[in-house]
């Protein structure tokens, strides 16, 4: 594996992770999770190669 993919793979993980945490934002406290959207987002484009 080259080192793209693998980072792409890392992306996909944080994005992953990120949709986690915005899941729990909106059960625990649901007018913070606008938070978790800039991560969210970043890594999706990130892992999506359009960045």
């Amino acid at each position: 594996m080259n080192s793209s993919s693998e980072s792409v793979r890392l992306y996909w993980i944080y994005t992953l992770l990120s949709l986690v945490g915005i899941v729990l934002f909106l059960m625990f406290k649901p007018e913070w999770f606008w938070v978790m959207l800039p991560p969210f987002f970043t890594s999706f484009v990130k892992a999506q190669r359009w960045m």
